[in-house]
């Protein structure tokens, strides 16, 4: 099958908590109000189709300025290690650049290292995070 990758899609809450679930091990009937988060806070982002029905997905963020942030990547567990998720971050990058953006930060669990590094171009910097719940 062909994979068509989307910029600023009409999302479809439902049909990307699924998606969500079935790649994070979440409620697979629990829905996330996606549609309005992605209007309110996001620069742009991307979904990957196939046959109509959503298949990966990434959507990034930024400061208003040269900053923007890598978020949410993901594709369908059956149809990982094809290439989708790399395209989706390449079309993300596309969008991030034309948009003026000077920098586009992704942090990523050690297991995906070799997919952001190798696959995607990105360059391992030193990073802080602070976990503010639980």
């Amino acid at each position: 099958m062909t994979i068509r990758i989307e910029v600023r899609f009409t999302v479809d809450d439902r049909q990307l908590s699924g998606l969500h679930a079935r790649a994070f091990g979440g409620d697979p009937a629990e829905v996330r109000p996606w549609s309005r988060q992605l209007a309110r806070s996001a620069l742009t982002w991307v979904g990957a189709f196939e046959a109509g029905e959503l298949v990966g997905f990434v959507q990034v963020c930024w400061d208003g300025g040269s900053h923007a942030f890598l978020l949410d990547t993901v594709v369908d567990p059956d149809r990982q290690h094809r290439g989708i998720g790399t395209r989706l971050v390449e079309a993300a990058a596309g969008e991030v650049r034309a948009a003026g953006c000077e920098w586009l930060h992704v942090d990523f669990e050690p297991h995906l290292e070799q997919f952001y590094l190798d696959g995607c171009g990105f360059r391992a910097t030193p990073a802080g995070v602070m976990r503010l719940i639980g």
